[in-house]
């Protein structure tokens, strides 16, 4: 047999994976980054009228089609602090392709890319992928990403900083003036900032803010999704949003990978991101609701939990044995080393089930705290 590249044997299948493949059927599934609730009822008619009527029988634009882009503009300019012209916005198969071709369009072999450590397990295997070196940065004590830790960590070999907020796995919201930090080192230093909002809507403490609010589009490439917020993960629809210069090179990534985002993925996201926001608002207060519950259990058996102030992830500090013991007794929980070296010591925790289920779980990690104490 012939051999395999070497970007690809740096990297292996994702350790949440591995925990979900070890753990048996009638498990509780606390590891599933994915919201327990129905993609809304617009979105999906939307996609059945257009596969209905034969409008998602051909390709579209490389770029998605101009409705979904100005409705993705739309929603910038509804829910954030910056604008973006349609012109400038990739449609992509989910938020994990949206970062693939940023990564891929803006680092070379050896370039170093800066990232949290914890933090969503795609950016190092992407960075790989892309022949970059990875450059994990330990977090705060409130599993933050400091902008004075990022700072330090450029060179001359770095290519892009990666900032995550919401983020996964921590929950950790990162403030105002973070944000504002992370677009002047930016320009500063004239590296890429790589911001993933992909959890956005859901913040409970605070508002959401990204380094695209605090500079121009020079340095800011913004990934986004529909996936979290309206609960359309199987859809594989998210975009990215940059300068003219930088989504023209990502567009070269994506035309050869993808050609388009699935066509009637496009319809329903379209009708999603324009119609009511109220289901979105539903969910933030639910996923609030539910923080709530877990943290009291959790700090109630004696774990240290940094407060997460949004996303739907929490990751409490755990004695050693913790994790298997969880899952030996039917909790699938997420070790937190599958998300960097820094993630050694805790476990990643979704909280994207009802409230019951929730407390049906508390019952069993208490079981498994008192086990291996």
């Amino acid at each position: 047999m012939s051999g395999f590249s070497a970007r690809v044997e740096r990297i292996s299948i994702s350790g949440i994976r591995k925990v979900f493949e070890a753990a048996g059927e009638d498990a509780i599934n606390l590891g599933l980054g994915q919201p327990d609730f129905p993609t809304p009822e617009n979105a999906r008619n939307a996609a059945i009228e257009a596969i209905e009527s034969g409008e998602t029988d051909a390709y579209t634009s490389n770029k998605g089609t101009e409705a979904l882009r100005e409705a993705i503009t739309a929603k910038h300019d509804r829910d954030n602090e910056f604008s973006v012209d349609p012109a400038n916005v990739i449609a992509t198969a989910g938020g994990s392709e949206a970062l693939h071709i940023a990564i891929e369009a803006h680092v070379d072999a050896g370039e170093e890319v800066i990232f949290p450590d914890p933090g969503f397990v795609s950016y190092e295997a992407l960075t790989h992928l892309a022949g970059g070196t990875p450059k994990p940065v330990e977090l705060r004590e409130d599993l933050t990403m400091a902008p004075e830790a990022v700072e330090a960590a450029i060179t001359d070999d770095t290519a892009m900083f990666v900032v995550n907020s919401p983020a996964n796995p921590t929950g950790a919201v990162q403030s105002e003036a973070d944000m504002r930090a992370f677009a002047q080192i930016a320009d500063e230093h004239d590296v890429v900032c790589l911001s993933d909002e992909v959890y956005e809507p859901f913040v409970f403490d605070g508002d959401h803010h990204s380094p695209a609010d605090f500079t121009d589009w020079e340095n800011v490439v913004v990934v986004n999704a529909c996936s979290k917020a309206y609960s359309m993960t199987g859809w594989r629809l998210g975009w990215v949003a940059a300068s003219h210069e930088r989504t023209e090179r990502m567009l070269r990534v994506h035309q050869y990978a993808q050609a388009c985002a699935s066509a009637p993925a496009q319809y329903a996201a379209e009708a999603a991101l324009s119609g009511p926001q109220d289901r979105v608002d539903g969910m933030r207060a639910a996923f609030e609701e539910r923080r709530d519950v877990l943290l009291d259990g959790l700090e109630g058996m004696g774990l240290d939990v940094p407060t997460p102030q949004g996303a739907f992830y929490a990751m409490p500090r755990v004695p050693e044995g913790w994790v298997d013991e969880a899952i030996d007794r039917g909790v699938v929980v997420v070790p937190g080393k599958a998300f960097g070296e820094g993630g050694a010591g805790h476990a990643r925790i979704s909280y994207a089930v009802d409230i019951e289920t929730l407390q049906e779980a508390l019952e069993i990690m208490r079981e498994a705290t008192a086990a291996v104490r």
